[in-house]
């Protein structure tokens, strides 16, 4: 076994050399000028050459295409929203919000009809996700959210119960009780998707300059360090990274995940293990974890550990804290005790943004030719997608159902001034982490869900 690679994600590594593309030389016009090269800002460029082939269209990006949470993130094409139905509600009606949701489950399938399309090699498959219940408390959130669900007109074909013999038949994940599947996630590799959808996006005229700062963004013009973009419509697509746009340190809070990536496991391990049709997992404790099985037959696993730091920061070192890692092998090999001993290939860690309400969202100013997305909270790999196909639909002019949706709305309001800002977050997080501690013992923490539930603001 290869030594580990600390720092390196699973993804993007795999991928070496990445594919590099020139920086700004100079002043440049267009018709739209896009700030990200990550899924949001790419899927934005893809459907605006679908939509009107004649645009001219830049995409500009600081280090890489697919550099920030693109490239490092779970692979869990999740139709999610963080928030849930019931925050869209409120904002809207019930019927406009699970329309969004309709529209969020549609975009798994519209994901993978582009990488057939435009013959992406990325691993995309439809296998649901599979929360164990590891706990009474756990259990009896499943039964809960899963009777809200169907309450709110979701049936068994978007949420089911699992027994405990139906849930260890798919994963034979240590202690379960049972589980929770939901249908509308695929697991992909998102390093070759990001890149993938990149070359996509240059084969129909996009220009994509790489290595090039944006240092502000204002009415109609891009500033960046190499030249000023202007343009009729930008698009701002840079999730925790926002907080680098001069005015914009509080817009939406970076906060850390890390991951590691097992070598590649052999075919008994595998007959121990499960995750046949590889569905995304995971378990409902509240410091969250995620992982699946990639098609090369590894196990990509992640979890949050020190998750905020002081002021909005992003630091590389902390990405790759022993601390942090620790405690994501100890939540694998808790899992699955059968795996203690199995390499370990990678290690490394990204920020994901979270904005003060939890909602994601879609912002569109006509008048000052400004549209932004993000605040996806790690769930951003179909969400993007849906936000990028908007963005093109507003720009375009497009008569559809999606430029109507209820996420479409005032940027968030900005999280608050430090010290209340990291004492908020960190003490949260350790609340949170107490609160699981206190069900792993048999009990109910009513701790844990009020946190919950005002984290989510609802």
């Amino acid at each position: 076994m290869r030594a580990v690679l600390t720092g390196h994600s699973l993804w993007l590594d795999q991928l070496s050399p990445l594919p590099q593309r020139p920086a700004l030389n100079g002043s440049l016009e267009a018709d739209v000028v896009v700030v990200g090269g990550g899924f949001t800002g790419l899927w934005t460029a893809y459907y605006l050459k679908q939509l009107d082939p004649s645009l001219s269209v830049v995409v500009v990006e600081r280090h890489h295409v697919g550099f920030g949470a693109s490239g490092r993130n779970g692979g869990w094409v999740v139709a999610e929203f963080a928030c849930g139905l019931d925050r869209y509600a409120a904002m809207s009606s019930h019927d406009e919000a699970f329309r969004l949701v309709r529209e969020l489950h549609a975009s798994v399938g519209e994901i993978g009809r582009v990488i057939g399309a435009e013959g992406i090699e990325c691993g995309f498959h439809k296998g649901g996700t599979i929360r164990f219940a590891r706990n009474a408390a756990q259990l009896e959130r499943q039964r809960q959210e899963v009777a809200h669900e169907h309450a709110a007109g979701f049936t068994d074909d978007d949420f089911r119960l699992l027994s405990p013999d139906q849930t260890r038949s798919i994963a034979a994940a240590d202690g379960v009780l049972g589980g929770l599947f939901f249908a509308h996630t695929a697991a992909v590799d998102p390093g070759r998707l990001v890149t993938g959808l990149a070359a996509a996006c240059e084969d129909a005229g996009v220009i994509i300059v790489e290595r090039t700062t944006v240092e502000s963004v204002g009415d109609h013009v891009v500033h960046t360090d190499r030249g000023d973009l202007r343009a009729r419509h930008i698009v701002q697509a840079i999730e925790a990274y926002t907080r680098d746009l001069d005015g914009e340190r509080r817009r939406l809070l970076p906060v850390y995940s890390r991951m590691i990536a097992t070598e590649p496991l052999t075919a008994e391990q595998w007959a121990e293990i499960g995750l046949d049709d590889r569905p995304t997992f995971a378990d409902d404790r509240y410091m969250v974890i995620y992982g699946q099985r990639t098609e090369d037959g590894r196990l990509a696993f992640g979890g949050r550990g020190i998750p905020y730091l002081w002021g909005s920061g992003i630091d590389p070192a902390s990405e790759v804290r022993s601390d942090s890692h620790a405690r994501v092998d100890a939540a694998l090999f808790e899992l699955f005790p059968q795996l203690r001993g199995i390499g370990i290939t990678h290690r490394w860690g990204g920020v994901l943004a979270i904005p003060r309400d939890w909602t994601p969202f879609v912002h569109h100013d006509p008048d000052r030719g400004f549209l932004a997305a993000g605040g996806y909270v790690g769930e951003g790999v179909a969400t993007a997608n849906l936000a990028g196909r908007t963005m093109a639909e507003l720009i375009t002019g497009a008569d559809t159902q999606r430029v109507g949706l209820p996420w479409i709305k005032a940027l968030p309001r900005r999280w608050e001034p430090e010290p209340l800002r990291w004492l908020g977050v960190r003490s949260s997080y350790r609340l949170m982490a107490a609160a699981d501690r206190i069900e792993d013992r048999g009990k109910t923490s009513r701790l844990g869900i009020t946190l919950a539930n005002l984290l989510r603001g609802s």
